[in-house]
């Protein structure tokens, strides 16, 4: 089973790449139609009409590929002042039930941006023409990587697997550089968090 965690952290780890460089490059866009719209309506006197609907889409699709890869990498804050007070035996199982937590959210995320997709798919985007439905697709990407993500992390803890969270460090004291977070070193007994 570890072997298998190591594989797929290798696919997830591809995918947690390809929707950063995504989510950088849909900010750009962003800004860049952002910036075009202000210029051509008060330099030019006209507004570019596709420009705000575009810009609010891509948004959708940065935040919620960024919060996805988030969770991958174990970026996100968390609250551990309950964590001070178990002994260190319960600690996983409490990073456990933040992740099935994290996968419910998820789940709610798909179930319910496909309901909406599915009742807006008949309109338009004003400016833009294509389905509504595109509207939500950010919302039901973004629920679906959660789950991968979180289901990654509960099934990389369960084999004994190190799953960084937020302010863990590596070996060196230095915080863990992207690529490596979730690395296949075993957990070690040392370890300040499961």
């Amino acid at each position: 089973m570890r072997e298998a965690l190591i594989g797929l952290a290798r696919v997830t780890g591809a995918v947690a790449q390809l929707g950063l460089w995504l989510a950088g490059i849909g900010l750009v866009l962003m800004t860049a139609f952002v910036f075009a719209q202000v210029v051509s309506r008060y330099l030019l006197g006209f507004s570019l009409f596709w420009a705000e609907p575009a810009a609010v889409m891509l948004m959708g699709w940065f935040i919620f590929l960024g919060a996805a890869v988030g969770v991958k990498e174990g970026y996100h804050l968390s609250f551990d002042v309950g964590l001070m007070v178990v002994p260190a035996s319960w600690r996983p199982w409490f990073h456990t039930l933040s992740d099935l937590v994290v996968t419910g959210f998820g789940l709610g995320m798909v179930w319910f941006g496909w309901q909406l997709a599915e009742r807006a798919a008949s309109g338009l985007v004003p400016g833009l023409g294509i389905s509504r439905l595109w509207d939500f697709a950010p919302v039901i990407g973004g629920g679906a990587l959660l789950i991968l993500f979180s289901v990654e992390r509960i099934l990389r803890r369960a084999a004994g697997l190190r799953t960084l969270r937020f302010g863990d460090f590596d070996e060196a004291g230095d915080p863990a550089p992207t690529q490596h977070r979730q690395s296949a070193r075993p957990a070690a007994p040392g370890d300040r968090k499961g």
